[in-house]
């Protein structure tokens, strides 16, 4: 009787023990059970990564025979991960992670059309390609399926999966994950994710999109690249899908905390948590939420790194004045909205060169921009306004208009709007760049 108990209860745990390892992942490699048919009549082509853009879409270099123009921009099959480009979804980070890390590791990446008339189908936009995705770390290694995997880790859920080639092991990827509560199947906390009141979103999303988001409260991520002098900071980051940086002002108000000014000193990687108001016509983030009793809470400001570079991304004056740019505006599938170059700039650090001052004015008040300095300038028939902040020379006078005036010049500074009544009463918007530093004019000789 007593055997009979003891092998009962040892039938009883061999039970548990495989209950256990087949919830606790791993138990079917699907990425690896699939295997690449080279002879299939498909279209493949064996690529390199131009740009990773999020989770289930990337760009890839391929010949001119493939794509015009080289670029394939490829959304993957059978897949949808959450959001990381526009407003940011729980796990979109982690799954965005999750796809450059294995394509930066690859010795090889071949990309494959799921129909077998040889040709690449386009998505809903008309924009990307639908596409397998299969890479190995060496030439020994047989290619794994990206698709698949990122499915097999609980960082997508499964989109028409059924109607395509690889469709029924997508689907077991997808539910096995389910099984071992990975990820998104999980029901915990993304710890890539912002969970406070705030809405996580990008700079680019806002500056793309920001009557979307007026009187909201925001959290984001940006590099601090100035100072206006004036209790407030520009915030910037990069967006690799568009090739460009994307800023926007943050006020902190002259009573703010001395720890919030210190995490938004130049160079430093930030979390800003603010609300997004309308200041006489100019979009802000203000209202900034940090507590100093609470410096644990990762749902306010907080600063996430230091040291840095400052992007000044160069811009000839044609792009400046007359330039558009067709950008999609909330996130990957969202809208194709075209936009002037100089909107898109607007709260971002540009350096603009051969920059002739035909004209300048200084002005004269009562307040702190009380020899603040406007300089017209030229470059053949465009025309652009620096304005800068009030300058002192080495004896502390202020320094004049003739210092600049039918002078060359090349300036840094960040793109921003000017506003004036005309003689009509009516009020008129143009770009300026604010220039808050002397070191940053440089007058050539």
């Amino acid at each position: 009787m007593k055997k009979l108990t003891r092998i009962s209860v040892l039938i009883f745990v061999v039970i548990l023990l495989i209950a256990s390892l087949a919830s606790c992942g791993g138990t079917t490699d699907y990425a690896g059970e699939l295997k690449l048919d080279m002879n299939s009549s498909t279209a493949k082509e064996e690529v390199t990564v131009k740009l990773y853009i999020d989770g289930d879409t990337t760009h890839f270099n391929v010949p001119d025979s493939v794509i015009p123009g080289g670029v394939l921009k490829a959304r993957y099959l059978a897949i949808n991960t959450p959001e990381s480009t526009g407003k940011i979804e729980e796990w979109g980070k982690h799954a965005s992670n999750f796809t450059k890390e294995k394509l930066k590791g690859a010795e090889s990446i071949i990309i494959e059309s799921d129909t077998d008339d040889g040709k690449w189908n386009a998505d809903s936009t008309g924009g990307r390609y639908l596409v397998w995705v299969w890479y190995r770390n060496s030439a020994d290694e047989e290619y794994r399926n990206l698709n698949v995997e990122i499915l097999q880790n609980g960082l997508a859920i499964a989109s028409s999966a059924t109607s395509n080639r690889y469709g029924t092991i997508c689907v077991k990827a997808r539910d096995q994950a389910a099984a071992q509560k990975l990820c998104m199947h999980s029901g915990e906390k993304d710890p890539n994710f912002f969970y406070g009141q705030a809405q996580p979103v990008t700079i680019k999303e806002l500056r793309t999109n920001m009557e979307a988001y007026a009187d909201s409260k925001v959290a984001f991520e940006g590099v601090v690249t100035s100072n206006d002098g004036n209790n407030g900071v520009y915030v910037e980051s990069y967006d690799e899908e568009t090739g460009r940086s994307y800023g926007i002002y943050v006020y902190y108000s002259a009573t703010v905390l001395g720890s919030v000014k210190k995490m938004l000193e130049f160079g430093n990687l930030v979390q800003v948590v603010g609300s997004v108001t309308d200041f006489q016509g100019s979009w802000q983030v203000s209202g900034l939420i940090y507590d100093a009793r609470d410096k644990a809470n990762p749902y306010q400001m907080k600063k996430l790194g230091e040291g840095y570079e400052i992007p000044y991304t160069e811009i000839e004056i044609g792009e400046f004045v007359d330039g558009k740019e067709t950008v999609m505006v909330g996130g990957e599938d969202g809208e194709a909205v075209e936009f002037l170059v100089s909107d898109l700039l607007l709260g971002t650090t540009v350096s603009m060169k051969d920059l002739y001052v035909y004209d300048a004015y200084m002005t004269e008040s009562e307040t702190d921009s009380n020899g603040s300095l406007s300089l017209y300038c030229k470059i053949g028939d465009k025309r652009v306004t620096v304005r800068t902040n009030p300058f002192v020379d080495s004896n502390g006078e202020l320094i004049p208009t003739e210092h600049f005036l039918n002078k060359t010049i090349d300036v840094k500074g960040v793109v921003d709007l000017y506003s004036r009544t005309n003689s009509n009463g009516e009020t008129v918007v143009s770009y300026q760049i604010a220039v808050f530093l002397l070191e940053n004019i440089t007058i050539q000789d």
